[in-house]
């Protein structure tokens, strides 16, 4: 069986969170959502759930941590740099706020960040499939 990631969110406006995860490309399952959260599709092996305050008050007494805390940095991997680019832009433009932290550039790597209208960060990033293999990452040029 594939592994998958389920990632589970707080979140203080429901229809809010659901239009901006959706603008990013993620797609609601109706079959795992309802008025107390949303199953929102990455790809067939990470799936996040947005779950309203009281409904994440039924899987644990701790406190949810205000906007400004830093809980977690999520991080999808991209297909290429222009990928993660359109995603930081779009999160930034859709409620959230892009370059939360500052983006990296290493050549064969790159990535962004941004919060989401909770506060939640994600990383963006690409790295050259060669770095990945181990073998030497091709040259950029100016």
């Amino acid at each position: 069986m594939t592994r998958m990631l389920f990632v589970n969110l707080p979140v203080t406006d429901l229809t809010r969170a659901k239009s901006f995860y959706s603008a990013l490309g993620f797609v609601n399952e109706p079959r795992f959502s309802d008025d107390s959260g949303a199953c929102m599709v990455w790809s067939d092996a990470i799936f996040v759930m947005i779950l309203t305050h009281d409904k994440w008050r039924t899987f644990t007494s701790r406190p949810i941590p205000d906007t400004g805390s830093s809980e977690v940095m999520l991080c999808l991997s991209c297909e290429n740099r222009d990928e993660v680019n359109a995603l930081a832009d779009t999160a930034g433009s859709n409620a959230g706020t892009a370059d939360i932290n500052p983006s990296q550039d290493y050549g064969f790597m790159m990535s962004r960040s941004f919060a989401d209208p909770d506060g939640h960060v994600w990383e963006v990033m690409w790295m050259d499939p060669a770095a990945v293999s181990g073998e030497a990452p091709a040259q950029e040029t100016a």
